[in-house]
């Protein structure tokens, strides 16, 4: 089944080039894959007095076009598989032009796991009742997302990349309400770390794989070149919270 929202891009959502900041996107895809559970039964509603909650572990966007304020968005999205412990819900773009007309601008896909509040462990419900009858099925056509590697084994194949870090400390306007720091945070964090080039059509690929608290310390690392920008957020044990790899395309 595919649900439909829409979304005007007010002057806040955009920078200083008068375009919608990618992680305000991403908070637009979070936010209906929010609202979609909840309509179908499992979202925080049904999960939280469980103790449960979603949280997002991949994000793959492709956009052709980045709008500005005031314009209008509409996105499609659909429950495309629950397996293996996680949830895969695809989402289409459009922008709204005139006379109603839809453009399609974007396409994502973005996989889920339920988390246990106490243990901070992922479980498996999806065979729970709650979930029957809760998968379209069709398979968003994308590009297999890359593989993110290690900032010290990413520099034999960007030899050339400009290579930095920025250190930065996760405060209460990051955190969630899962009592973690946001996911648009971390995107936000490595954009203010090193811009990249925002040149459209591009590619963002994001793996959220540590879940980093309040008042912590966090080094961005990031490699940049003409076209293409991968960062990797550390914590204070050395461990990877967050890859991510923003490129133009083509």
């Amino acid at each position: 089944m595919k649900y439909y929202f829409q979304r005007k891009v007010a002057y806040q959502h955009v920078d200083m080039s008068r375009k919608l900041r990618l992680y305000t996107l991403e908070n637009y895809l979070l936010e209906i894959a929010g609202e979609v559970a909840d309509q179908m039964g499992f979202g925080i509603k049904q999960l939280y007095p469980r103790n449960l909650t979603w949280i997002l572990t991949h994000l793959n966007l492709e956009i052709d076009y980045l709008p500005t304020h005031e314009e209008q968005l509409e996105f499609e999205t659909w429950i495309e598989t629950n397996a293996h412990m996680l949830s895969v819900r695809d989402f289409k773009i459009y922008r709204i032009i005139e006379g109603g007309e839809k453009e399609l601008i974007g396409r994502a896909k973005s996989v889920w796991a339920v988390l246990d509040l106490t243990s901070r462990a992922i479980v498996n419900v999806f065979d729970d009742a709650m979930f029957e009858g809760a998968i379209d099925g069709e398979v968003l056509d994308m590009e297999r997302a890359p593989k993110l590697l290690p900032m010290d084994r990413l520099k034999a194949t960007m030899p050339d990349a400009v290579y930095g870090e920025a250190e930065q400390q996760v405060r209460y306007s990051d955190m969630d309400y899962n009592g973690h720091c946001n996911s648009c945070k971390y995107l936000e964090m490595m954009i203010n770390a090193a811009i990249p080039a925002l040149q459209v059509p591009l590619r963002l690929d994001i793996n959220y794989q540590k879940e980093i608290g309040l008042g912590a310390h966090v080094r961005v690392l990031y490699a940049v070149t003409e076209h293409e920008t991968q960062y990797r957020i550390v914590d204070e044990e050395g461990h990877t919270s967050a890859a991510a790899r923003i490129a133009t395309k083509g």
